[in-house]
Order: C-alpha cells, then sequence, then structure tokens
C-alpha cells in the first residue's frame, strides 16, 4: 500500500458504502494524519467528496475508489515528501 504526500493535504483511500457482507463498495480519499486517530478512536474523518465516516478498513492495490475523491486529489497540486 502506497501513500502520497501533498502540500497540507494527505490522503489515502478508506472505505465507506459498506455492502452487506461488511466490504466496503468503494474507498474514499482522507487526510493521512486523520487515518490512525480514526482507527483507534473512532472519530469520523472527512472524505474529499463530501463523506463524513470512521476508519474501518484498509484499501488493497486494485479497490475501486470514490470517482469524485480521485477527480479532486488528481487536480490537487503535486506534493513533497516533507
Amino acid at each position: 500500500m502506497s501513500t502520497q504526500t501533498l502540500p497540507e493535504v494527505d490522503v489515502r483511500p478508506e472505505g465507506t458504502d459498506q455492502t452487506g457482507d461488511d466490504t466496503p463498495k468503494m474507498f474514499h480519499y482522507v487526510r493521512k494524519a486523520k487515518i490512525a486517530e480514526s482507527a483507534v478512536m473512532g472519530t469520523h474523518v472527512v472524505a474529499l467528496c463530501g463523506e463524513v465516516f470512521p476508519v474501518t478498513r484498509s484499501p488493497k492495490p486494485g479497490s475501486p475508489v470514490c470517482p469524485d475523491c480521485k477527480k479532486i486529489y488528481e487536480g490537487l497540486p503535486p506534493g513533497g515528501d516533507e
């Protein structure tokens, strides 16, 4: 699993939109700094598309990504490794 660092916005896909078998239908981009806090404390994160949810799953390669999050993410300026 890889994560890119962007200036002031660190994002990675996280799951929402649960199916009946508790498997996320798609993953959303959220602030990297909020992922661990949400996973441990159960707090909610806000995806780039505006979806609000607690982090419960990690994406696997090839997992479906929210098209709105992906469009916003691709429009962000490139970041460094800061």
